[in-house]
């Protein structure tokens, strides 16, 4: 992405703000103009008071100096405030819709990027573009507007010295140009390293179990240490850049600073040109100088800003894979079927997971999904709440393919219980309640008795207000997984899918949960994937997929006398 369509975006995100931008340039041009009015008094000084002795013109000078600094720092404050405030306005916006635009996207895209990686982008490269556009984007327009108002004065006061500064310019602005391109590419490569670091950070904290029982430590130290030196290897070689654009730039300026004395002296020498005329000019080009030089080194800052804002948008552009079709209308409350027409289903263009599903599920039916491990049994559960797209055939809802009906009122009518259960360190209240929030508390505490979990939650220190940690981690798995019953009972959804939900647990905690199972499966559609068999014999209907397809279809008494699949799986876990 070219700076130029970088800068463009940005422009629309800061139109929101326009009314504050439009009122903090005209303070900004306004500190630009008395930087040049402050200049200026110099030739006053040196021509009308030191050589002409001027006493009345002393006490008018200092009264103008007094005015002219006062007034410069409120206009200095009001833009400098106003910006910062915009800048950090734009950065909240960016924050908020990259987190939306995260969540619209389908279980896919998790999977093509690692959690630490989004997390680098919304906080790591995020505020490397607010440093961007709050503070260094700031210094820019602040220093070329000094730096045209320094100028304009140097034009009126001698066109000649003008030109002469406009040929080292030119000269002076190389550097930063040259290393700008070298500091957006060493950005970008230390915002990837970057993300790689916070990479192995979510990994190891987050599996810290596994790394202990592993006696893992070392070699996670080791890793992480590698990749910490390749980070410190790209960000040292941008402090050798930005260290050696300084001196780089102050030499540039004695060449034009011995230039000027040598040009300026002739003119004195020849009478062209006052002493305080030549003086005015060379404090001008002096404070002109010293914002060339900011924006020097600021560049770097700008740099690793654009370089981030062409990662944020990167992700900020892909379109969700999953979305609601044109036209797509509300579901109605779910009455009467479900129905698979052919339904093929592939994660890529070569491996198919499902092949030629048909079936059609009645209302109020208990249907168990069995087979082996990567049969295909979630792939074919997450293919009714949309999770994934099928890739060919149909799924019918009440006639209805869920393809033409909005995500969120299909969802609305579908709770899930899942084997690895997800809570948020939050209150037992607000996980139960989680997307059901209108809920009262009295039905929280109903949905709790009916999981079996009102007893345990109410020995906790806070009862319902106690907060259970990052996943869940104060509570026992049997616990969670009866917290996420509840959850589901309270949605009420006339759906249901169970994912191996009891496969985690032992085996008192598995007669806990399946008890509260069964009271989260009367009178609704339930799909259930079943690990152990034992828990599904009384299922109304069984379907056996092995190699994604339906190999067996009927009752646990029905699909045991065709001595098949189902009874090779039966057998294993009962000899």
């Amino acid at each position: 992405m070219s700076n130029k369509e970088i800068l463009s975006r940005l422009y629309n995100a800061i139109k929101p703000y326009r009314t504050q931008m439009i009122f903090s340039m005209f303070a900004m041009v306004m500190v630009a103009l008395l930087t040049a009015g402050q200049t200026y008094l110099v030739k006053d000084l040196i021509d009308k008071i030191f050589i002409a002795k001027n006493e009345s013109w002393l006490m008018i000078l200092v009264f103008v100096i007094i005015t002219i600094f006062g007034v410069k720092g409120i206009f200095y404050y009001s833009y400098t405030y106003i910006l910062e405030k915009v800048g950090l306005s734009i950065i909240k916006d960016f924050r908020t819709e990259i987190f939306r635009h995260l969540h619209i996207q389908p279980l896919s895209f998790f999977n093509t990027f690692p959690t630490g990686t989004l997390i680098s982008r919304i906080l790591s490269d995020i505020n490397l573009i607010q440093h961007a556009v709050s503070s260094a984007l700031i210094a820019i327009l602040k220093d070329l507007c000094t730096v045209v108002a320094l100028l304009a004065m140097v034009f009126y006061l001698n066109w000649r010295i003008a030109l002469f500064c406009f040929i080292v310019l030119p000269i002076a602005a190389y550097p930063i140009v040259r290393f700008g391109k070298i500091f957006r590419k060493l950005s970008t490569k230390a915002q990837e390293e970057t993300a790689h670091v916070s990479n192995i950070l979510h990994e190891t904290i987050t599996g810290n179990r596994i790394v202990k029982a592993f006696n893992m430590e070392a070699y996670e130290n080791k890793r992480y240490v590698n990749q910490l030196n390749t980070l410190f290897n790209v960000t040292t070689r941008d402090a050798r850049y930005r260290c050696l654009q300084h001196p780089i730039m102050e030499f540039i300026g004695g060449i034009a600073l011995a230039l000027f004395i040598w040009f300026g002296g002739r003119e004195v020498i020849n009478q062209t040109t006052s002493p305080g005329t030549f003086f005015t000019l060379m404090t001008a080009l002096f404070v002109a100088y010293e914002p060339i030089k900011k924006i020097s080194r600021v560049n770097s800052t700008i740099q690793q800003g654009f370089a981030a804002a062409t990662r944020v948008y990167a992700v900020m552009d892909i379109e969700p894979a999953i979305s609601d079709r044109v036209g797509a209308t509300e579901l109605t409350p779910f009455s009467q079927k479900i129905e698979f027409k052919n339904v093929y289903f592939s994660y890529d263009d070569e491996n198919v997971a499902l092949k030629d599903i048909s079936l059609t599920v009645p209302r109020g039916q208990n249907l168990a999904i069995v087979g082996h491990s990567g049969g295909g049994k979630t792939t074919f559960t997450n293919l009714i709440p949309r999770f994934l797209e099928v890739t060919e055939g149909h799924i019918l809802i009440d006639s209805n393919d869920i393809r033409d009906i909005t995500m969120r009122s299909l969802r609305d009518q579908i709770a899930m219980v899942t084997q690895q259960t997800i809570l948020f360190n939050d209150s037992v209240r607000n996980n139960i309640s989680y997307g059901s929030l209108e809920s009262s508390d009295e039905q929280i505490k109903q949905a709790a008795r009916a999981a079996n979990a009102y007893g345990f939650i109410m020995s906790l220190p806070d009862g319902f207000d106690t907060i259970i940690g990052e996943g869940g981690a104060r509570l026992s798995g049997g616990e969670r997984q009866r917290i996420s019953i509840a959850r589901a009972l309270l949605k009420n959804a006339p759906i249901l899918i169970l994912d191996e939900a009891t496969s985690a647990l032992d085996t008192e905690s598995e007669r806990e949960v399946q008890d509260a199972l069964e009271t989260l499966m009367k009178n609704r559609t339930t799909f259930v994937i079943a690990h152990r068999l034992s828990t599904i014999k009384n299922a109304d209907r069984i379907i056996v997929i092995k190699q994604g397809q339906i190999v067996e279809d009927g009752t646990h008494d029905e699909l045991l006398a065709l001595h098949g699949e189902y009874e090779l799986l039966y057998n294993m876990q009962h000899n």
